[in-house]
């Protein structure tokens, strides 16, 4: 099947499962289906993958072929056949378990970074959500998730970690962030101290002042812990999400050209 037809097949099999849990477990009770903004989801859920992606691929080649001093066409063969302390020591199990420690520690300093003065407009896209399901994880602005990648995959090939985890973590990640903005009221009990849940993130996303700049782990909420960040009441579930006194436009190209866009001077009184 070509790269459309899987698409739509993960489409249709990923709604069918979360249309199921949302319903059974909904931490938003009237929130529908078709909620605001599907549409504009649907558009990033097809347009990411097939354009963006391979912008984001191209992009690593070149720094992966400058990071390694290899011409392109041998970096695969460079990749895949270095031999590194962590690769001779560790053991394959533990080598996943600390690529996922590091990686996630990449990924929360690199989230931090994206909610600073001089990304945010990048991530806020991925932030205007007003309602929070599955689907709304994909929408995410080409520069976000190309730096992110990129620092994360470009950090755990630089330490040594084997290119084949590395090409399976990552992926791994984007697709647990579709359980984490799921609409359901998932803590995990006592786990979720380890493990972010859907409950963890929604925080995140809140619109409430309570819940701004918390819980930026992707994997692990104890980092949060560490850095002071976490934030997890346990009576309640935030009831609003979106931008802090912040508009974005509702269409998928306007939130593409969104961070480009300088802002208008207040006319003088």
């Amino acid at each position: 099947m070509d790269k459309i037809t899987h698409l739509i097949a993960g489409f249709i099999i990923l709604s069918f499962i979360f249309a199921v849990l949302e319903s059974l477990f909904a931490a938003n009770k009237t929130q529908k289906v078709f909620r605001s903004g599907y549409k504009t989801d649907l558009v990033y859920w097809f347009f990411t993958p097939i354009v963006f992606k391979t912008i984001t691929l191209v992009a690593m080649v070149i720094v992966f072929s400058i990071l390694f001093h290899t011409p392109p066409k041998m970096l695969k063969s460079v990749i895949e056949h270095r031999e590194t302390w962590i690769t001779a020591h560790l053991a394959p199990g533990t080598q996943l378990l600390l690529m996922a420690v590091v990686g996630d520690f990449i990924g929360y300093w690199t989230h931090r970074w994206f909610h600073s003065r001089r990304l945010w407009k990048f991530h806020a896209v991925h932030h205007c959500s007003e309602e929070l399901d599955w689907l709304s994880s994909v929408r995410l602005h080409p520069v976000n998730e190309l730096l992110s990648k990129l620092i994360q995959a470009a950090v755990l090939l630089g330490l040594g970690f084997n290119p084949k985890g590395v090409a399976v973590y990552v992926p791994f990640l984007a697709f647990y962030a579709l359980l984490l903005h799921a609409n359901v009221t998932w803590g995990f009990g006592w786990l979720g101290y380890i493990i972010a849940s859907p409950r963890f993130h929604r925080w995140h996303h809140t619109s409430q002042e309570e819940g701004l700049d918390k819980n930026f782990a992707g994997l692990f909420p104890w980092i949060d812990r560490i850095f002071g960040t976490y934030y997890m009441p346990k009576d309640r579930l935030p009831e609003k999400f979106g931008l802090y006194g912040e508009k974005i436009p509702d269409s998928f190209w306007g939130q593409m050209m969104y961070p480009f866009r300088k802002k208008k001077k207040k006319a003088a009184a």
